[in-house]
């Protein structure tokens, strides 16, 4: 399972749902792209090291963009940017999803829903 930056945020602000969904995986892992993101909405030096702690306490790997990745999302970006408004960061993740064989956890299933064979879980921070 693949977790995608807005999963990753909901746990940060402490939202119980996303916590609890992220203690029920075998392992956390995340693209560079994820953290790259969630490094770029840090406000301060304590905030980025409560999340690089966060990330070490759950051992979390981060999967690096690859040749074979950044193919897949030029080609994602070339066939979906103009018809289905699929920006940089999305497609980096999906096309780290696809490479890796991985579903992706995310509440904006929007954003991936287009992607052929892109297998997607929906974390919704409200349910249950």
């Amino acid at each position: 399972m693949l977790v995608d930056t807005d999963v990753l945020i909901w746990h940060l602000r402490g939202y119980p749902k996303a916590t609890q969904r992220l203690d029920q995986l075998p392992k956390l892992i995340l693209s560079a792209v994820t953290y790259l993101e969630l490094v770029q909405g840090m406000r301060n030096r304590s905030e980025l090291l409560a999340l690089q702690k966060s990330l070490a306490m759950r051992q979390a790997e981060r999967l690096p963009l690859t040749p074979a990745i950044t193919e897949r999302a030029i080609i994602l970006m070339e066939t979906l940017a103009l018809s289905h408004g699929i920006q940089l960061g999305d497609a980096l993740i999906a096309a780290t999803g696809l490479e890796h064989q991985l579903t992706i956890l995310t509440a904006n299933t929007k954003h991936f829903s287009a992607v052929k064979d892109l297998q997607l879980e929906r974390f919704d921070p409200e349910a249950g």
